[in-house]
Order: structure tokens, then C-alpha cells, then sequence
């Protein structure tokens, strides 16, 4: 029998599995099987545990209404804090840079999920991305600070400006990321540090 017969290798669902593992980012399918493995052997206590957390964040996550957060409610829990509405709201491209300012702590208002950055080349306007609802936030919450903390690649830096435009000569103060972000860097790959730093820096943008 061949080494490669998925028989004499957990048989087909633990393959589909590790294939499956293999898609997330940061593994492939050297680590999705080493992952796979340590499930498999302490199956009662993680696979079992594993599954039953999976069903329910496939149930009841979703995306907060507002500013686009994961949650598994309508409004997150930054949108609700009342605490948090100062006035100051943080433009993000997508969660995971949301969730790596916040894990500096160096931020205390409230944020926009835009989902993605313009893009010519895919055919990504404003109405594809959370553009249009930011401006009407920026409106109904009286918001005097947008913070433009859009990854520093060539789509990141052409959705701010276009935003920066798109508020000039309205009541708000529209300001970028300083020092600390390298062009092409992307904030979920920063550490704490860096993110509190360039946020503390600051500037009109």
C-alpha cells in the first residue's frame, strides 16, 4: 500500500481535515497536521470541546451593525460603552486591525470596519466597502476626530485619501497613523508598541 493512501494516514475525513487546516493563514500542511494529530490524541478532552465552541461561533457570530466588529450580538461591545463615545472614531480595513489596536489599549473611542480597500484593479468602489455608512456616522454621532488607520500599502493609503476628501471642509478633524508603520505594513503584523506609538503620534492628515 502506498505511504500516500489516505487509509494508512487517519483514513478521508481526517485528510479533509488537514486539507481544510491547511487553507487557514499562517499553516500549511506540515502544521495542519502536526494541529490535527494532537486533537485526534486527546480527542475527549480538545477535539470534543474544539467542536462544540466552532458550532457555536458558526451559530451566533456576526458582524456588529454599527462599525462592523465581530460579536455575537447586534451591537459589540465597543459601540455600547458608553465610555467609548468621545467623539473620536478609528477607520480600520478589517477586524483583525481593529482587534490589534485594541490590543495595545492605546485607544478608548470607537471604530469603523471599512472590509476591504479600494481597488481598481478588483473593482472595489466606496459602495462595496463600509464608506458611505462611516460618512453618515461621522454625522449622526457627532464625531470631531476620524482616524485614519488604513494598512500602508498603495490601496491602504488611496482609500485614505479618498475619505480625507471626501470630509474636506466638514467639522472634523481627519488624521492618520505616525511613526512606526513601515509602507507596505499591514497593523496585525505590528506589535503593541508600534501600533500605541504610531496612534499616540498621530497627524492631520
Amino acid at each position: 500500500m502506498s505511504s500516500t493512501d489516505p487509509s494508512a494516514q487517519g483514513g478521508d475525513d481526517i485528510q479533509a481535515l488537514i486539507a481544510l487546516m491547511a487553507r487557514l493563514p499562517g499553516l500549511g500542511p506540515r502544521s495542519a497536521r502536526r494541529i490535527v494529530l494532537q486533537l485526534v490524541r486527546k480527542r475527549s478532552q480538545q477535539m470534543v470541546q474544539l467542536a462544540q465552541l466552532l458550532d457555536r461561533v458558526a451559530q451566533n457570530s456576526r458582524e456588529c451593525v454599527t462599525c462592523g466588529n465581530i460579536t455575537d450580538r447586534d451591537d459589540c461591545a465597543i459601540c455600547t460603552d458608553p465610555a467609548r463615545a468621545t467623539g473620536e472614531i478609528c477607520v480600520v480595513q478589517d477586524v483583525a486591525d481593529l482587534w490589534a489596536l485594541e490590543r495595545g489599549r492605546a485607544f478608548r473611542g470607537r471604530y469603523h470596519v471599512l472590509g476591504g480597500t479600494l481597488s481598481a484593479l478588483d473593482d472595489v468602489g466606496p459602495e462595496d466597502l463600509g464608506i458611505p455608512a462611516l460618512l453618515a456616522r461621522i454625522e449622526d454621532e457627532r464625531i470631531s476626530e476620524v482616524i485614519l488607520a488604513l494598512n500602508a500599502t498603495v490601496d491602504g493609503q488611496t482609500t485614505a485619501h479618498y475619505i480625507a476628501d471626501a470630509l474636506e471642509g466638514a467639522p472634523v478633524a481627519v488624521t492618520g497613523l505616525a511613526q512606526g508603520v513601515p509602507i507596505g505594513g499591514e497593523l496585525d503584523y505590528l506589535d503593541d508598541g508600534t501600533i500605541t506609538a504610531a496612534l499616540r503620534a498621530r497627524r492631520k492628515f
